[in-house]
């Protein structure tokens, strides 16, 4: 198979390619079983500012979209739900020439809930989004706990 004798042609000394496919057909099999065995679950932390640093307040002009920990959102302090956030962003920023908005979630949000937000604005037409640090009294609270 891998070597023919004979014949008119002579001798045939080509690559027997069968082990190289084994091996592969066996690595395959070891990583389709190893990967549902990985945690994708990392949690994301936005590094903190120096405290010595003072924290710049957003323009009062700027559009700020707020989620509380209960998953209440706020666009300038006006509570709304996420099916009219869209809509909303829509025309606001349809009007507007600077295209920048602003987003603070609670820390003890999963970042899954702020991306929910970030989407939206993307899809509003938002160009440039900026993560801002939600001041609370509850900022110096322990962290979640991990899974």
């Amino acid at each position: 198979m891998g070597m023919s004798v004979g014949g008119k042609k002579g001798v045939y000394a080509g690559i027997n390619i069968t082990p190289y496919i084994d091996i592969l057909l066996v690595l395959l099999i070891i990583f389709m079983v190893a990967a549902p065995l990985k945690q994708h679950d990392h949690p994301v932390k936005v590094p903190q500012p120096a405290s010595s640093a003072p924290q710049q307040q957003p323009k009062s002009d700027s559009i700020i979209v707020e989620m509380d920990i209960d998953h209440t959102v706020r666009l300038n302090q006006q509570v709304v739900t996420l099916q009219e956030l869209e809509t909303t962003l829509r025309e606001v920023f349809q009007r507007r020439a600077a295209k920048n908005l602003f987003i603070r979630g609670d820390g003890g949000l999963p970042y899954g809930d702020i991306f929910v937000l970030l989407d939206i604005a993307k899809r509003s037409g938002v160009s440039d989004i900026a993560l801002l640090k939600k001041s609370t009294d509850m900022a110096d609270a322990a962290p979640p706990a991990r899974r």
